[in-house]
């Protein structure tokens, strides 16, 4: 962990370097903005520290230059007591947190500890915005944990053989870009095809899968090939696989087993050169043993398995994934990124997230948009009625500034007169509550 501390009095900066070195970051001191600034760069990994006060340019001047840097450099700017316009311009200005003099040592670590994780995950994020940049055409499977590493692996390790793959996972664990990156992964030039199995009728099921010729049922008035002959060279992924008819899983077995189809009307065959990769939420054993699934079709389609992990069997990867999708989410909407504190990431670590990824997905847009409460739905529903008397007073504060800021379209000026409040307590409630506001 890295900080640049800017502080004029020796004494002073003497004091702070060694609070910081005491918590763990590695300090650069200076006296000058204009000293800080040679140390500055782009792909800074730590967080600056710096007096408002300063000769020559003002801290004030100084993040402006940062912002122009990196826009996502955290800046904490330390004020004089009373200095409450300083600190407000500060905060408009783009900085991460401001303290005042005298401030505690907790204090300020805390609040350094929590710019040093945003800056890591903003790091983070660029690289994998980069590696994306770089391979546009592979999925993004994010992530760092034991689990998520040893998928990657696995994937890379049988893409190339072109076998069949079955992928067992929970509703949102993100079997689809899994499979996506074993297309990708595989070197095949053909189409990656995805079929929901789920939605076809049955009616049409036969049809839009193997294909059909002229006058093969009423309204068939021209061949149409289906998709396993578009994805010829490619990939086919088949979801929900569970959901096939009967009928149809033999005619599939056939495919698998001869690499040929045949179309629906047709008296000939067509050699048929792609990865089936299939996948299901359910126990696809146990539905054969129920007799909703064919035995011997699960045995062909599972040469190898792969088990894809339930978020809360990977927490330690939620903090990159909701910053991941927050970015993405950011830059879609055009809205600033949230800033979220190390509680409330621990309360989200320790969510259920039933839905998994795509649910942590949900929030982090909801994030963004400033809808989201603090805690996902699941959380909220887990302490209805147990809450303790300080988290329903944060809870209905909250609400009355949402209600405030709407009233006003964002104006926090007059959100704060109308709540007779002074104007600083009203940006620590919107830092505390991680509520985006609109114009100042």
């Amino acid at each position: 962990m890295q900080a640049i501390l800017i502080e004029d009095e020796a004494a002073l900066r003497l004091a702070t370097s060694q609070t910081l070195e005491l918590g763990g970051f590695s300090v650069q001191a200076c006296a000058s903005a204009e000293e800080a600034l040679a140390l500055l760069r782009a792909d800074y990994p730590g967080v600056i520290v710096t007096d408002v006060r300063l000769p020559g340019r003002s801290g004030l001047e100084l993040l402006a230059q940062a912002a122009a840097l990196d826009a996502e450099l955290p800046v904490i700017v330390v004020t004089g007591h009373g200095d409450v316009e300083m600190a407000v311009a500060a905060m408009r200005s783009g900085a991460y947190d401001f303290i005042e003099k005298p401030f505690a040592a907790g204090r300020l670590l805390d609040a350094v500890r929590r710019a040093q994780e945003r800056r890591r995950l903003v790091l983070e994020n660029r690289q994998l915005r980069s590696d994306r940049a770089q391979h546009p055409d592979m999925p993004d499977l994010v992530g760092r944990s034991a689990a998520i590493e040893q998928l990657k692996v696995l994937i890379r390790n049988i893409a190339p053989a072109g076998v069949d793959v079955l992928i067992n996972g929970q509703t949102g664990t993100g079997k689809e870009v899994a499979a996506r990156l074993l297309h990708a992964a595989s070197g095949r030039k053909g189409n990656f095809v995805a079929i929901n199995c789920g939605a076809l009728p049955e009616s049409v099921f036969e049809s839009e899968i193997f294909g059909h010729e002229a006058g093969a049922f009423t309204g068939a008035q021209k061949r149409r090939i289906g998709k396993l002959e578009y994805a010829q060279g490619g990939t086919v992924f088949l979801d929900e696989i569970e959901s096939m008819p009967m009928a149809l899983q033999v005619k599939l077995l056939r495919v698998l087993q001869e690499r040929r189809l045949e179309r629906l009307g047709a008296n000939d065959t067509v050699a048929l050169d792609c990865t089936i990769v299939a996948a299901t939420k359910l126990d696809l054993l146990q539905l054969s043993a129920q007799g909703q699934f064919r035995e011997d079709l699960y045995y062909r389609l599972s040469v190898v398995s792969i088990d894809l992990p339930r978020l809360r069997d990977r927490r330690d990867d939620i903090p990159l994934l909701l910053a991941h999708f927050a970015a993405d989410a950011a830059a879609r909407y055009r809205r600033p990124l949230p800033q979220w504190n190390a509680q409330q990431m621990a309360q989200w670590q320790a969510a259920e997230w039933p839905g998994n990824v795509r649910e942590l997905r949900n929030f982090a847009e909801r994030l963004v948009l400033g809808v989201a409460a603090v805690a996902p739905p699941a959380v909220a529903q887990a302490g209805a009625g147990v809450q303790s008397l300080p988290q329903q007073v944060d809870h209905h504060e909250r609400e009355l500034i949402v209600q405030a800021l709407s009233a006003v379209d964002g104006n926090v000026a007059l959100a704060a007169d109308n709540l007779m409040v002074p104007r600083k307590t009203l940006y620590d409630k919107l830092k505390k509550y991680q509520i985006g506001a609109g114009r100042k």
